[in-house]
């Protein structure tokens, strides 16, 4: 048994999970967690779909949901339960990441812990299953209050940093079923999906390409999920570059028949790279929008050339005219339309911590009195 690890003059925890929670068999006590202590539990991108339904707050990070990281923010006790705490969490200055907060961390591996990010920081170099059993071993206050007003600023932010892409995660969020299986592929896709991608149910997954940024995934993901489910529907939501990486997978769906519903983000361009190109490269844009030299085919035309049935969405709220192909037994493609240019908010500006772009003056005062109480 280890020594008490909750400090109790806290009076704003929460709790950010990671991949290793997850690997540890961790999630059933995480939600356990949740409902004795009602402390927030926040999450990294490649987790989201660890903490869903109406505990959900979101992920913390670079493109994090803007209630997350401004909880994060105002934490006086921060514990990390397989989380790496990487550059895209904590950014290249250490000192800025949860200021106001004594930091905890748990991680099975040695080397991760060895990366230090606070100078008082505690470490227990275990097992995440482990350490959360110890934590609901101890006697904790119930933080209701606290769980009630960061609920209350989440509602307050409901669709304020909405873009399109994030309209269309929610519509997409709408249109499944209980407990889904969803694979993202990489680009500006997996961080509206990230963002804005509910799941009803605690059982679903939603399989994210991780920290490599390996373009391509979302299909060969797919395919993988759906055979290891005993060929069950699997839904593929990928952009148009993504989809070119590996587009001749559409055979092995059609071979196989394997129920999987391919929706494609088509904004008509390498989003995240054109992005990048228009922040930090002053519009120098390099075969990444239809200007500089980026083709994107007929994908319509492309699955039905393998025997998949597709159509074409030329806008998000027209998803509803296909609902009955995201239930079937067979495959298909959805070839969602949205305008090009649309960039990724909120984010982070790591030199100041400040989340970009800031809140209207009025929404702020409102928000921030609820989560500083």
């Amino acid at each position: 048994m280890l020594s008490l690890i909750f400090h109790m003059t806290s009076k704003k925890p929460v709790l950010i999970v990671g991949n290793g929670a997850r690997a540890a068999g961790a999630s059933d006590l995480i939600y356990e967690f949740i409902k004795k202590t009602h402390i927030p539990v926040l999450t990294t991108m490649n987790t989201v779909d660890m903490i869903q339904d109406e505990y959900r707050f979101g992920f913390i990070g670079t493109y994090g949901n803007r209630i997350s990281n401004m909880m994060l923010n105002e934490a006086d006790l921060v514990i990390s339960v397989g989380a790496r705490l990487g550059l895209r969490q904590i950014g290249h200055m250490k000192e800025l990441f949860a200021s106001k907060a004594k930091l905890i961390r748990c991680d099975v591996d040695q080397y991760e812990l060895a990366r230090q990010i606070k100078s008082d920081e505690e470490k227990y170099n275990l097992d995440a299953k482990y350490f959360m059993e110890q934590l609901l071993a101890e006697e904790i206050s119930d933080y209701s209050g606290w769980w009630n007003n960061c609920m209350k600023a989440k509602k307050l932010l409901d669709g304020y940093d909405d873009t399109e892409g994030n309209r269309l995660m929610n519509k997409i969020s709408e249109l499944l079923p209980v407990d889904p299986v969803v694979t993202v592929d990489i680009g500006q896709t997996v961080c509206w999906a990230a963002q804005s991608l509910w799941l009803r149910g605690t059982k679903g997954r939603i399989i994210i390409g991780g920290s490599y940024g390996a373009m391509g995934v979302g299909l060969p993901y797919a395919i993988g999920t759906s055979i290891s489910n005993e060929n069950g529907i699997t839904y593929c939501i990928t952009g148009d570059g993504g989809l070119q990486m590996n587009i001749q997978e559409l055979e092995t769906v059609r071979r196989e028949n394997l129920p999987i519903k391919i929706i494609v983000v088509n904004n008509q361009e390498l989003g995240k790279i054109s992005e990048i190109q228009h922040g930090s490269y002053d519009d120098r844009y390099f075969i990444t929008t239809e200007n500089s030299g980026y083709t994107v085919p007929d994908f319509v035309k492309v699955a039905n050339a393998y025997g998949i049935k597709a159509a074409k969405v030329e806008n998000y709220k027209k998803l509803d005219d296909y609902k009955d192909w995201l239930i079937d037994n067979e495959p298909c493609l959805l070839n969602v339309m949205l305008s090009s240019g649309t960039l990724l908010i909120p984010k982070i500006k790591w030199e100041t911590c400040k989340i970009m772009p800031e809140l209207e003056e009025n929404k702020a005062r409102e928000v921030q009195k609820l989560i500083a109480e």
